[in-house]
């Protein structure tokens, strides 16, 4: 059994590499110019530019045309107006009956109602995402909400 000591205790090999000594003479391999080639702004103390500097010449981010944003994760939801889930045919809503009634692209894979017109009948609203003044507006009418996450 060996007895652990405090002044053996040692890395394992390979765990702590020795830096680059720069600058130690010609036979160190890194003497005279130190590693940094001969003469230009990158050699030189404080040689430093901006990323994306191209010595004045215009930048490429500044060259190319910019062209908006549009989210990827956005693409297969989508917002309904209250107002519109009269042209809905029934009493359950959901996505496979806003799909039928056209409010809403058939690759969604999300909805949500939010509050913008008034509806004249009672409905159910399941698996549908609700806003806090759509909820209470179905509630209001008699409708009611089964399944629905809300935020």
């Amino acid at each position: 059994m060996t007895i652990l000591k405090l002044n053996q205790i040692k890395s394992g090999p390979g765990a702590r590499k020795t830096r680059k000594r720069v600058g130690l003479g010609h036979g160190s391999g890194t003497g005279k110019t130190s590693g940094r080639g001969h003469k230009g702004q990158k050699s030189r103390s404080g040689g430093f530019h901006k990323i994306g500097f191209e010595g004045g010449q215009m930048p490429l981010q500044r060259r190319l045309p910019k062209r908006g944003f549009r989210s990827r994760t956005n693409i297969h939801h989508a917002e309904v107006r209250l107002g519109e889930l009269n042209k809905t045919e029934g009493d359950l809503i959901n996505l496979e009956s806003l799909k039928k009634a056209k409010l809403i692209g058939r690759d969604i894979t999300s909805a949500k109602i939010i509050l913008h017109g008034q509806i004249n009948r009672s409905v159910t609203i399941d698996g549908v995402l609700l806003t806090k003044g759509a909820e209470a507006a179905i509630v209001e009418v008699g409708g009611s909400v089964q399944m629905s996450r809300k935020d």
